[in-house]
C-alpha cells in the first residue's frame, strides 16, 4: 500500500514539474482530492525524495503567488460573458 502512495506522490511531482499545473488541475487528472495531492506533494514527497520535493515546492509557491491573478481573470470573464448574454437578450 505504501509503495502505491509513494509512487503516486512521485508521479504527481513529475506531472506538476512537466506541466506547471495547479493542485486542483492535477487532482482532476489523477482522480483524487486536492487535499490528497497537497499532502502527497508537501509531506510524503519530502520524506521519500527531498530534491524532487524542493523542485515541486518552487512550482507550488509560484502557483500560489499567481493565484490572485487567475482568480481576478476568472471573475472578469464571468462578468464579461454575463454582460454579453444580457446585451444579446436586449435585442
Amino acid at each position: 500500500m505504501t509503495e502505491n502512495i509513494d509512487r503516486r506522490a512521485r508521479e504527481l511531482a513529475v506531472y506538476i514539474l512537466e506541466t506547471g499545473t495547479t493542485v486542483r488541475a492535477a487532482a482532476a487528472v489523477f482522480g483524487i482530492s486536492k487535499s490528497t495531492v497537497h499532502k502527497d506533494l508537501t509531506e510524503r514527497l519530502a520524506r521519500i525524495d527531498v530534491p524532487l520535493a524542493r523542485q515541486v515546492r518552487r512550482v507550488l509557491d509560484r502557483n500560489k503567488a499567481q493565484r490572485h491573478l487567475r482568480g481576478g481573470e476568472a471573475t472578469r470573464r464571468k462578468y464579461k460573458s454575463a454582460a454579453a448574454a444580457k446585451n444579446s437578450g436586449d435585442r
